[in-house]
């Protein structure tokens, strides 16, 4: 089984057909074809039914998918660790959930970085489920996420948890009657502490599952919005936004969680993540 391959089949399923992967990777759907039969034949499965309408996953392409993904993944990660410039010793790649990279995201870049002219650092971001399973699968040594389960030889370490705000382009706006009010996703707990809280105020016409999207809505358009205080605190300081004191404030945890084989070399990991969980990045 080659690199180019999987590369190839991966191509595939993100673009759909055959013709749409033959134009992203620049070679011809003949040739494609023969890399794609190459894969199935060393496999003994048929990993895709080629349809007018495009390609779809056989069961076997279902399973092989997650596999192919964490293999090319490795594989980009260790040419980036194997080809490190002279007077780098090492790599930390960090995987972080889009809403914590202001706060604590950025607070452990800049710790390494900073205090650590040996080490080189590679940032990634993920939803849950994709820094889970790359933390999992080696293709990232630690993460900054809103989950707390950890697998096999990982370690959690909490950190101070992140308040989330109602925050609005007009001081005086009404806390549940606002039909700018865009409602933003912050997980399951966050929906059942809101349903609770806001169970009488109807649907939100608009809603995003991202606090970045929510905001910048926010920003141009105009309405409230519950946010991670961290991310619209600049705002609030510039007079765009205005905290709504009088609406419930809600909290999420924050998991630094690393697996343990890069930890044990990293010395100065315990010392951060002890300021790290010391500092109010919320």
């Amino acid at each position: 089984m080659n690199l180019t391959s999987l590369q190839t089949f991966l191509a595939i399923v993100d673009c759909g057909s055959l013709v749409r992967a033959s134009q992203k990777l620049n070679v011809t759907q003949s040739t494609i074809t023969a890399r794609l039969k190459t894969l199935e034949d060393e496999l003994g499965q048929t990993l895709l039914i080629r349809k007018k309408s495009g390609v779809t996953l056989t069961p076997a392409g279902t399973k092989m998918l997650r596999y192919a993904r964490i293999m090319t993944g490795l594989w980009r990660q260790a040419r980036y660790e194997t080809g490190l410039p002279a007077g780098l010793q090492s790599v930390c790649t960090f995987g972080c959930a889009p809403d914590l990279w202001p706060g604590p995201g950025k607070a452990f870049f800049e710790g390494v970085i900073s205090g650590h002219p040996e080490m080189a650092v590679s940032v990634h971001r993920g939803s849950g489920d994709e820094l889970g399973g790359w933390l999992t699968s080696g293709m990232v040594d630690v993460i900054l996420t809103f989950d707390t389960i950890t697998r096999g030889d990982q370690t959690a370490h909490a950190l101070p948890p992140e308040e989330l705000v109602l925050y609005s382009n007009r001081p005086d706006t009404p806390i549940k009657a606002d039909p700018g009010y865009i409602f933003v996703d912050h997980g399951e707990e966050y929906r059942h502490q809101h349903g609770e809280s806001y169970h009488d105020a109807g649907i939100a016409r608009i809603s995003f599952d991202a606090s970045e999207w929510a905001l910048n809505h926010l920003l141009a358009r105009g309405g409230s919005a519950y946010l991670p205080q961290t991310l619209a605190q600049p705002y609030v300081q510039s007079g765009q936004l205005h905290v709504l004191a009088d609406a419930p404030v809600y909290s999420r945890k924050k998991t630094l969680i690393v697996n343990d084989s890069a930890a044990r070399n990293w010395r100065w990991f315990s010392p951060l993540v002890a300021k790290l969980s010391s500092t109010d990045q919320a």
